[in-house]
């Protein structure tokens, strides 16, 4: 956010809010050139059809498909922010955003970060991931304490998507490639190992991932929303099993 916008200029915050929107939109473009938004969704529900009917880790995605498909949940909830939506649902998808890259971060922290350091060695994009995050993890506690009517709720989310723009590149562009060479005999174990701590991370926030899901992504069919469900992780047997045994519970 320029720091000539203030805090009564409606008008000059939803300029700045809409170039902020456009750079998603065009980093979800060159996203999908490489792989669509839809085809990761659809590759990763038959990921999870077929983790859920093997129970077997050799099924769950590599760790580099899985930081890609959080990426493009992120970027697509990002897309679908306007400073007009109802305060309800604008509180929703920041709710969404913000427990999905918290939940990110700690597990590249955790399992991405130290396995490519310790296979490729240190560079610049990694050293400076950390510091990235811990940025991040500032503007979503400001956001989480902020309510939609805050005067600077709007211009705090636009300089969020302007950091994790930022480290989104860096990562797709090189440290994801880097560890698709350093680490391809490691993938799907890393996939596997991220795949569980993840479970562990999501399970007390289950309800309110739920609602937020809903409220952000309020048109998806049942194989997108399985889809999405996998863009955070949600590749295990058991949460499907849960989220079919509460469709049968509420149908």
């Amino acid at each position: 956010m320029s720091a000539n916008v203030g805090e009564s200029d409606p008008q000059r915050l939803e300029e700045d809010i809409n170039v902020t929107r456009q750079n998603v939109d065009e980093t979800l473009d060159a996203l999908e050139e490489r792989m669509s938004v839809r085809r990761r969704v659809n590759e990763a529900a038959d990921a999870v059809s077929a983790a859920a009917g093997r129970m077997t880790n050799a099924m769950t995605p590599s760790i580099t498909s899985m930081i890609r498909l959080d990426h493009t949940h992120v970027l697509a909830a990002f897309r679908r922010f306007r400073a007009s939506m109802s305060a309800r649902r604008k509180q929703a998808l920041v709710a969404n955003v913000c427990l999905a890259l918290e939940v990110h971060a700690q597990l590249e922290e955790e399992i991405f970060y130290p396995a490519l350091a310790e296979a490729a060695g240190r560079n610049e994009v990694l050293d400076k991931s950390v510091p990235e995050h811990d940025e991040v993890r500032a503007l979503v506690r400001s956001l989480r304490t902020m309510m939609p009517n805050d005067p600077t709720y709007d211009s705090t989310l636009a300089q969020l998507i302007r950091k994790v723009l930022h480290h989104v590149a860096d990562e797709e562009t090189v440290l994801l490639p880097l560890a698709e060479q350093a680490l391809k005999d490691d993938l799907g174990a890393l996939g596997w190992e991220m795949t569980r701590r993840r479970m562990q991370l999501l399970r007390p926030h289950l309800p309110e991932l739920a609602t937020s899901t809903a409220q952000t992504f309020p048109v998806l069919t049942a194989t997108t929303l399985l889809g999405v469900g996998t863009v955070l992780g949600l590749v295990v047997w058991g949460v499907v099993a849960a989220v079919r045994s509460l469709t049968d519970r509420q149908s």
